[in-house]
């Protein structure tokens, strides 16, 4: 209900922005808004496109580690923790092992396991779901986890960076890895809030304490490498993890005497489904905040930002980077697009530069990861979700404003 509202108010604002714009001389600006229309209609289904080819291999081999037992086995081991998170969830069910190689493939930066993975979880806990068109307590506790985006290892901003020509193009990795940390906390403490689960229960106090010491150690060491060689550290254990996975689920499904190319072709199928069942809810959220920008209604709302702070007397360097931040939530290609052009406008050692790469690490793609998640099976009423999702951004960006003015 709450995505039907904010889609219809997308399209409402941008339709009031034309005609103010239209009126005030601009004639080319509901043409811009239907060009933005089908080219976000054709972004959609592209994305969805390339996707099926990833679905189809990860949920195959996700199929293979599931007759293996492997992914029972990871169950078991983090039911003490995630029964406490996701109460509503059988103990050992095996919906926990994919929870967690989803949460694992996010904090590694590994986009291509960790979308499927995620899907493939979903689809488990619908199972669970007794009104399947409403979004149950675990479903938004686990898509906040996503949606606060949790990543260890930025590579593709690093390597952005690099591409730019910023001096050194690792110098935000600690601040992003900060900001994340800060949004994953953030939204397990609101969510938990909400559903009134005791977040100071011994083991789950324990494990986001040993989350944040983790993040910790994880700063400490790539602090004491070099650009180049956190640059190989990162790809080659990113690599290597990927490989792993792999060969660890073949393997034990060779040992459990699993016939591993049929799993692997039934669990390929549900990829190739999953895919075309996500078109129509990507291409709604993605038409409707190709509108949106068109119109000149995110512009708009970002000077009104900088007049107001700077009316209060505040500093306002950290406004131009606001447009990344903003889009964010709404796509992520828009919001790579936006940090591009702020480190290309501003340099990618200034400031806003700088700022806006944060920004795109600090927190994931809330509406799309809603639109994928709950569209892949037929969710419609997603409760508290977006307010968890979006509160949680709002953590990212603050937190991320902070780091940047202490380290930059």
């Amino acid at each position: 209900m709450v995505l039907n509202y904010i889609w219809i108010a997308f399209f409402l604002i941008a339709f009031v922005f034309g005609i103010i714009s239209l009126l005030t001389g601009d004639t080319t600006i509901f043409q811009k808004m239907v060009d933005a229309t089908f080219d976000s209609s054709k972004t959609a289904f592209e994305t969805s496109l390339g996707l099926t080819g990833v679905l189809a291999l990860w949920l195959g081999i996700m199929k293979i580690g599931e007759k293996a037992g492997v992914v029972n086995v990871l169950a078991r081991i983090l039911s003490p923790l995630f029964t406490r998170l996701f109460p509503d969830i059988p103990r050992n069910h095996p919906v926990m092992g994919s929870i967690f190689m989803n949460i694992a493939s996010n904090m590694l930066g590994l986009d291509n396991a960790a979308t499927p993975t995620g899907l493939k979880a979903m689809a488990q806990m619908q199972e669970l779901n007794p009104r399947k068109d409403t979004a149950t307590n675990p479903m938004i506790m686990f898509l906040v986890l996503n949606t606060s985006g949790l990543t260890i290892i930025p590579t593709t901003i690093l390597a952005f960076r690099s591409s730019y020509g910023a001096a050194q193009p690792t110098d935000v990795f600690i601040p992003i890895l900060l900001a994340t940390t800060v949004a994953t906390l953030a939204g397990i403490i609101i969510t938990a809030g909400w559903q009134r689960i005791n977040i100071f229960q011994p083991a789950l106090l324990a494990a986001l304490l040993g989350l944040t010491v983790f993040v910790g150690l994880v700063i400490w060491g790539f602090g004491q490498m070099d650009k180049q060689t956190m640059g190989t550290v990162t790809s080659v254990a990113s690599n290597l993890i990927l490989m792993s996975i792999i060969v660890l689920f073949i393997g034990a499904g060779l040992l459990r005497r699993v016939n591993v190319y049929d799993a692997f072709i039934e669990g390929a199928k549900e990829g190739f489904s999953t895919a075309v069942r996500i078109i129509p809810y990507l291409v709604a959220i993605l038409v409707a905040v190709g509108v949106f920008r068109a119109s000149g209604a995110m512009d708009l709302l970002i000077k009104g930002i900088q007049w107001c702070v700077g009316q209060c007397g505040l500093n306002t360097d950290f406004v131009g980077a606001l447009p990344t931040a903003f889009m964010k939530p709404l796509s992520g290609s828009g919001a790579r697009g936006l940090m591009l052009e702020a480190m290309k406008s501003y340099g990618p050692d200034s400031f806003v530069g700088r700022l806006s790469c944060i920004f795109q690490g600090s927190t994931d793609t809330t509406f799309y990861v809603l639109a994928v998640y709950f569209g892949s099976i037929s969710v419609k009423y997603t409760r508290h979700a977006v307010a968890c999702g979006l509160l949680a951004d709002l953590a990212g960006v603050i937190a991320a404003i902070a780091v940047c003015y202490v380290f930059f």
